[in-house]
């Protein structure tokens, strides 16, 4: 474990000095960003923007007021994000092991918050480490959203690191996050090699192994929002890895009591009122579920308490209908992946 966390202090304290160092396109972005993001990433220092090593937009657009952590957040960029979209009445905390990075991204607040017009910092780092956040000041049940950008991967106690997310937010709470799956299970010896774990991929877990662990802390329903196949473009590296096939994925997981492990028919429908920000014809859910404003769609009972209690989602959402009458599992499968929004919406039964 320490050897583990020793090779990536030093491939991301010493060997990185910007993205430009980066061996393969694992640790880079494969989609676009929002208009609005790019607004706010405009405004966030070039020093802290230069050393962001991700794989996905993590933080979405409508948290104003929220409590959120970014788990292993380097220089920062994701958790400045996040400190603009939560306004002054929120708080954004990152956590991370390496001390360079933290240097950038402390040293960095004061500007931003100068250039934000806040009174006062609403953002803070704090030194530690994904698989303890409670030995950095991390009080359980205090965060309404945790975000991380390729960085779970990293852990060599992957199951930890997810329970001690489920343990941090509070009920209603959201993980939405990014990171690097594979195919298949990897050879344990990879894990050994400091280029491919630093890299983000002999730490990549076998999405099916993901879901397995996400059920037994308690995130009962995993929910991708977008993927994109990894193309590594290093020979050499290739070469260590064989036939295995890396995605960058976006998941998101909800803390809710009442999830099941599968998507059950209650008779529910879901009504979007056009409020989330930045949305007012439709919102995404997930890479199955669109949903169109004003438009009743019949959802199974995963997604009409993610809609009806999530702290994210209650309030632009109207649920009609409850569980007292059961009729069986939900008729529910994800979108082709290569299908539009319209393509995908819930208009009828998908889950």
């Amino acid at each position: 474990m320490s050897s583990s966390f020793g090779s990536i202090k030093e491939y991301y304290g010493k060997v990185l000095q910007s993205s430009k160092d980066l061996k393969t396109n694992a640790c880079c972005l494969a989609q676009k960003a929002h208009p609005v993001v790019r607004e706010l990433l405009s405004k966030i220092p070039n020093e802290v923007l230069e050393k962001f090593y991700g794989c996905g937009f993590t933080v979405p657009l409508s948290i104003n007021g929220l409590h959120v952590l970014d788990l292993g957040s380097g220089s920062g960029r994701d958790a400045y994000l996040a400190a603009a979209l939560v306004g002054e009445s929120g708080h954004v905390t990152g956590i991370d092991m390496t001390d360079e990075q933290l240097d950038v991204a402390n040293k960095n607040i004061k500007q931003y918050t100068e250039t934000l017009g806040y009174q006062q910092p609403n953002l803070k780092f704090v030194k530690g480490f994904i698989e303890t956040p409670q030995d950095a000041g991390i009080q359980q049940n205090s965060m309404d959203l945790v975000i991380s950008n390729c960085v779970i991967n990293l852990s060599p106690h992957k199951k930890q690191v997810l329970q001690q997310v489920y343990n941090v937010l509070k009920e209603g709470g959201e993980f939405y996050f990014s990171d690097v799956y594979c195919d298949r299970r990897l050879p344990p010896h990879l894990f050994d090699d400091p280029i491919l774990l630093g890299e983000c991929l002999s730490g990549a877990l076998y999405t099916q192994d993901f879901y397995r662990l996400c059920r037994q802390v308690g995130f009962m329903d995993p929910r991708i929002v977008s993927q994109a196949p990894i193309t590594i473009n290093n020979k050499e590296i290739e070469n260590k890895l064989g036939q295995a096939k890396f995605m960058s994925i976006t998941f998101r997981l909800f803390k809710l009591k009442d999830l099941e492990d599968k998507c059950e028919d209650y008779g529910q429908v879901a009504i979007y009122k056009g409020t989330y920000d930045h949305s007012p014809h439709f919102y995404v859910l997930d890479d199955h579920h669109t949903f169109f404003t004003g438009k009743p769609a019949l959802v199974c009972g995963n997604t009409a308490s993610m809609l009806q209690d999530s702290v994210l989602l209650r309030s632009h959402f109207t649920i009609i209908g409850d569980r007292s009458t059961h009729f069986g599992l939900f008729d529910c499968g994800p979108a082709p992946a290569n299908s539009s929004p319209s393509a995908s919406a819930c208009g009828s039964s998908c889950c």
